[in-house]
Formats: structure tokens, sequence, C-alpha cells
């Protein structure tokens, strides 16, 4: 009998797996993919569990991986929910529960998609599954674990697809060969306290502070690459925490987030920042501390073969051809990329991260089609 990714995807989203809880998602995994043949591991580090699940000969040369996540953010105003949360509850063509959309539906999806075809038709070759519990939280001991783990074993997947939701509004639509760069500069301007009727005698970190935001915020990074969109800046906070409005604080701090295509990298872009503080340190007198948070580098899997199998793939199960696309945020796809070349493709994301999260439940059925043939015609 064939797997069903939909009674799948309602038994994961009965497990509250908000991360780093496990709560149960990765052992029902665990004992299906056992079940069919997979040789299983638990690489678990820290407060995080992962699962590694391999079907076939370790380092073949033709090995297929998906990645994919079981953990979820957190439901918040559970009283604003329509649904229980972890109820998975199939009403109206629509399964709704946190992790429906991003991403225990792509896991659910690729987990059935991979059971039965190894056991309808044993390739000549190996399947990997790589599953966390840590996307969705600080990224250190997730898919990282796994791959630190798989390299000390000389364990390798030749190309790998991430599972996560990748269509804005039709199924089928996008596909991402890349992800922009994150990082996040956390910036501390240290002046001298004064009256603020003598301003002459203070030196101000207020306005020093606001004069390098508004340079980084105002310069022009690029004007995109051929694959993606422009980089952008963004303050995010701006922080002084003076209540007396007769004096001039010592003390005033901000912070930026930079998403940055493939024309830079952190360790450039963290130069310029400092630059920029410097000048404006040399025209005020006030001094600046930078300290920079690297969420991911850019990276990009040129069009080719793994984009035109999944491409191909997906037009022939939903008559769409997918546009290769950069866009979003990022995802583990961003540590795999160092492992090997990694698509991602999955499911409408509308709804992910929302209050009443929820997916179509025909969409499911479809994933896990276009997962099969993935299969199928990698391994033909």
């Amino acid at each position: 009998m064939p797997t069903d990714p939909i009674s799948l995807t309602a038994r994961l989203i009965r497990c509250p797996s908000v991360t780093p809880a496990e709560a149960g998602a990765l052992v029902l995994l665990q004992e299906l993919l056992g079940a069919a043949g997979f040789e299983c591991h638990r690489v678990d580090r820290g407060e995080t569990s992962n699962l590694f699940a391999r079907w076939g000969r370790a380092g073949h040369p033709r090995t297929f991986g998906f990645n994919g996540h079981t953990d979820v953010v957190p439901v918040g105003d559970a009283a604003a929910w329509t649904h229980d949360p972890f109820g998975g509850e199939i009403l109206d063509g629509w399964l709704w529960g946190r992790g429906a959309t991003d991403m225990k539906s792509g896991v659910a999806a690729f987990v059935a998609a991979a059971v039965d075809f190894v056991t309808a038709t044993p390739p000549d070759g190996a399947v990997i599954l790589t599953i966390t519990g840590d996307e969705e939280g600080p990224g250190t001991d997730g898919t990282v674990a796994l791959l630190d783990w798989m390299r000390e074993r000389q364990e390798r997947m030749a190309v790998c697809l991430v599972g996560e939701p990748t269509c804005p509004e039709t199924f089928g639509e996008m596909m991402k060969i890349g992800r922009r760069g994150s990082m996040t500069a956390h910036i501390e301007a240290r002046g001298v306290q004064g009256h603020s009727a003598y301003p002459h005698r203070a030196k101000n970190p207020v306005s020093a502070l606001a004069r390098l935001i508004d340079r980084l915020a105002s310069h022009e990074l690029d004007r995109g690459t051929e694959h993606f969109d422009a980089s952008t800046l963004a303050p995010v906070t701006f922080d002084v925490g003076n209540p007396a409005t007769n004096v001039i604080p010592a003390l005033a701090r901000a912070s930026v987030n930079i998403r940055f295509n493939d024309a830079h990298d952190s360790a450039g872009l963290s130069g310029w920042l400092q630059a920029e503080a410097d000048r404006v340190q040399a025209e005020t007198g006030v001094a600046f501390a930078i300290r920079v948070q690297v969420s991911g580098e850019s990276f990009l899997t040129p069009p080719g073969e793994l984009s035109d199998l999944i491409g191909r793939a997906v037009q022939a199960e939903t008559g769409i051809a997918p546009v290769l696309s950069t866009t979003g945020g990022t995802s583990d796809a961003r540590f795999v990329k160092d492992h090997c070349p990694v698509v991602e493709f999955g499911l409408v994301g509308q709804t992910m991260h929302q209050v009443d999260e929820r997916v179509e439940v025909a969409q499911i059925a479809a994933l896990k089609r276009v997962y099969e043939r993935v299969l199928r015609d990698y391994f033909a």
C-alpha cells in the first residue's frame, strides 16, 4: 500500500516539536524509515535532535539526498487559532496546524516518496534523508551537526533537494537555486555625556550614530546580479534609553540587517561597515564598536543538471515550468551547499509562521508525486 503523505503530515503536526523539542516527530519517522529498510541514526547534538537515514550502500556515487526539518516556531496566541495548532485536523480540503506548511508536509512528502520508491523499484544507488530539529532555531546543532557526522563517516550525497516551501502563490511556480546572505551588525556609539544646553561640552553619540545609520541606509550596495536582486540594508533598531531631555547620553546603540547577493561576502561588508564608522568617528570624535553576526553567506547552484531534473519533474506533474529564484530568507540549504549541489522545491508558503497555518491536502499529494518523479528520473 502506498505511503500516505497526508496522514503522515497530520501525525507529525500532532507532535508539538517547537524548537528544540523533538516531541516524537523523529521517532515516528525513524520507525517508518527503518521498517522500509533505511539504515537510521540519531545524530543529536546539544539540545537538538536530528535523524540520518540511508537506503542503499554508503559511498555510492549516485546518492540522492533530501533535507528538511520537523521543528516549528511557537504558536503565538493559541486562543487566536481557529483549530488546535497541534491537532492536525483536516477540514474542507485543508490540513491545519503549526508546521503544516513549514515544513512537516515537505518532510512527509519526501519520506513517503522515498519509502515507496525504494520499495517498488530499488535503485542502483542510494537515497539519504537528513532531517533536523534546529532549522527554526540557532542552526548550530541541526543540519550542521548532520553534515559534520556525515563527513566523519564518509557519508556523502551527490545532490540534495531541500523540501522548504518555495512557491509564493501557486504550487509549482518556483524553485530556489540559491539564497541571499544574511548578516546583522550591532553598532555601539560611545561619546561624552553632558548637559543638553551646552552641547559643545559633550560628544553626542545620538547624532553621530544617526549620521552613520543614514549613510549606511542611503548607500547603494549594488544593482543586482544575474540571478539575484539588489542587496539591501535595513536599520532594525535604534536604542538610547535616555529618559532625561536635559542630558546628552554617553551611549547609543543601533542594529542593521543586510541581505546580500553574490556580489558580496560577509567579510567584505564587515570591512565596509567599519570604514564608514571610522569616517564618522573622525568627523565627530564619537567612538564606534561593531559586532557582526553572520547567518549565512550568499550562494548559488548554477542552473544545470539538478535544476533541470527538478524543473522537468515539476512541469510533468503540475503543467508549470518553475521559475529559478534566489528570493526569500535563509534556509538550511546554506549549509548543504558546502557539501553538494542543492536546490529547494516545496509547497506554497503563504501561511507559514502565521496563526492558522494550513496547507491544501491536494498539494501534499502532488508534492509526493513530484519527489517520486525526481527519484525515478535521477536513477533512470
